[in-house]
């Protein structure tokens, strides 16, 4: 990771679950905490869409700081906090939580460094964990003679259409919107 000395603004990201809650608290934390400017969010944190995420990654220059308040306020899982905060640093970006259990995280400290590195080791360890079981998961289902993946469209039945339509002369683009598949499959199919 790159050192970073805090010569830049703390920009602040709250962010709320569902639009009945309200981020008046985190709002007073990172504005008490230093942060110029605040940037708010009201969406889940499964939901991949969160403008104001974009927008202050967008913003912030080298120097500046991400602060939130807890750590779960950026993040959707732990993968994904350090891809974001990785992201960061690669431009010079701190990042750091106010308050909650891992208030030691200020990757423009040296202490808070080493904790990020110790929590993204766990994500590694994480990722490497969830690959091993889907591999497992895959192989398991081959043995018993499954494969994964969407079932085709293209049956026997429907190829036999196809081919017979085909051996009338009639073109694969009025085929596949008469059979309701795409022409890539029905070329795959056909063979063609």
């Amino acid at each position: 990771m790159t050192t970073n000395t805090p010569t830049g603004h703390l920009i602040g990201y709250a962010r709320v679950s569902t639009d009945d809650q309200e981020a008046q608290l985190q709002r007073d934390a990172l504005k008490a905490a230093g942060c110029s400017r605040v940037f708010e969010d009201k969406a889940s944190g499964k939901n991949t869409d969160r403008p104001e995420l974009a927008a202050v990654l967008d913003y912030m220059r080298a120097g500046d700081t991400l602060v939130v308040w807890k750590l779960d306020r950026l993040g959707r899982s732990l993968i994904d906090l350090v891809t974001i905060v990785d992201g960061l640093a690669q431009r010079g970006i701190g990042f750091k939580v106010v308050t909650g259990a891992l208030s030691a995280v200020d990757t423009t400290s040296a202490d808070g460094r080493l904790f990020f590195q110790i929590i993204a080791a766990m994500a590694e360890f994480e990722r490497s964990l969830i690959k091993d079981r889907t591999r497992a998961g895959l192989e398991a289902a081959k043995a018993q003679g499954r494969t994964g993946g969407r079932p085709s469209v293209v049956n026997e039945d429907v190829l036999a259409v196809a081919r017979a339509r085909k051996a009338k002369g009639e073109s694969v683009s009025a085929i596949s919107k008469a059979l309701g598949v795409s022409r890539a499959t029905l070329y795959r199919h056909l063979g063609q």
